[in-house]
């Protein structure tokens, strides 16, 4: 299922950057391949409304299989940490302080 969703999801991907590159900034769609003429099929501004509403439709498959996705990966996921596999201490181990022996005199260079 999971594998599924993801092919799904990675073709919408492609589809909606293909559509995006060919949408052109200033709102006239494909460039030219609208044309202008009477005899074409559509208008340029027939497919630049074309491409807009695909585009949305492709961008809500892609948000819901998105969500979809992220909904089984947190299914699959077990509630072990990796931290649950070391040892457990109750309590760190005191250890006892070690005292450094100082000298009781410090020997003085008197002998010249």
């Amino acid at each position: 299922m999971y594998t599924v969703i993801l092919i799904i999801h990675i073709i919408l991907a492609v589809f909606l950057v293909g559509l995006v590159l060919l949408q052109r900034s200033e709102g006239g769609a494909l460039g030219g391949l609208g044309g202008g003429t009477g005899a074409s099929f559509m208008t340029g501004r027939a497919v630049g409304n074309m491409l807009t509403k695909m585009t949305a439709i492709i961008a809500a498959l892609f948000v819901v299989t998105s969500l979809t996705l992220g909904i089984l990966a947190k299914q699959d996921v077990k509630e072990e940490s990796l931290l649950a596999d070391l040892p457990v201490q109750s309590s760190m181990p005191v250890s006892t302080p070690v005292s450094i022996p100082t000298p009781a005199s410090v020997p003085s260079d008197t002998a010249q």
